[in-house]
């Protein structure tokens, strides 16, 4: 059962506040070898996400929401190791937490698309 405590989330904490973080400062090194290997494959991941939400520019969408898409799409298409909805879950609760109102169906809906488009 997944607790706060969970060392996978507060590896994805972790991940998603330094992703935040770099979103403001692109110049500044990233310590979290995590976020480091998302924004290796960013290009990738962004293309995924204007592909899954196309009435949300990138630069429109939260910057919180941003970073935890990135991660969930990095740990969904590259990595592989957690079940698919482990890992929206996960991305939705981190979205509750740290997003707005609104954020955790935004980011149920596009890791939604994104899976879907997997599938087939």
């Amino acid at each position: 059962m997944k607790t706060p405590y969970d060392p996978r989330h507060i590896k994805r904490k972790k991940a998603i506040k330094n992703l935040f973080r770099w979103s403001f400062r692109s110049k500044q090194k990233i310590e979290n070898k995590l976020a480091q290997e998302v924004l290796a494959h960013q290009e990738k991941i962004d293309k995924i996400i204007a592909e899954s939400a196309p009435d949300w520019p990138i630069e429109q969408i939260n910057r919180v929401d941003l970073a935890i898409l990135r991660l969930a799409i990095h740990e969904l298409l590259i990595v592989k190791k957690e079940p698919p909805k482990v890992i929206i879950d996960e991305a939705v609760e981190l979205a509750k937490r740290y997003g707005s109102e609104k954020s955790s169906s935004f980011v149920n809906g596009v890791l939604g698309t994104v899976l879907k488009k997997i599938k087939k």
